[in-house]
């Protein structure tokens, strides 16, 4: 499971910065391969190339743990457009979150209005 999540958040970082995987690989100094698996979260690989992927895709170990695909970082490669894309995903895990409590809100309601 923390390897298909940290594979998947990999996948969304190299995709950020619009690198391919060889190229990604490269930077790690591991094959195209190894990569290829840490990035489908096939073994505990990245395990041993932590260091290296946090400072390749600039954020902090724990960063990779954290249950939001949401990594904020200002130092991405992409500038402006990256910011966006996160300002983005941001904003639409809170309308959700917010909706969630508005429909949380009706039924209660609901539920008080029977009991009277």
């Amino acid at each position: 499971m923390v390897s298909k999540s940290i594979g998947k958040k990999l996948f969304e970082l190299r995709k950020l910065k619009q690198w391919r995987q060889e190229q990604t690989a490269d930077y790690l100094c591991i094959s195209r391969s190894a990569y290829q698996r840490i990035e489908s979260g096939e073994g505990f690989s990245w395990a041993n190339n932590i260091e290296k992927i946090c400072e390749v895709f600039e954020l902090e170990p724990e960063d990779l743990f954290k249950e939001s695909n949401i990594v904020i970082n200002s130092n991405q490669q992409g500038g402006n457009s990256t910011n966006a894309y996160i300002i983005n995903q941001l904003s639409d895990k809170l309308i959700e979150q917010y909706e969630l409590r508005l429909k949380e809100k009706d039924e209660l309601i609901a539920l008080l209005k029977e009991k009277n």
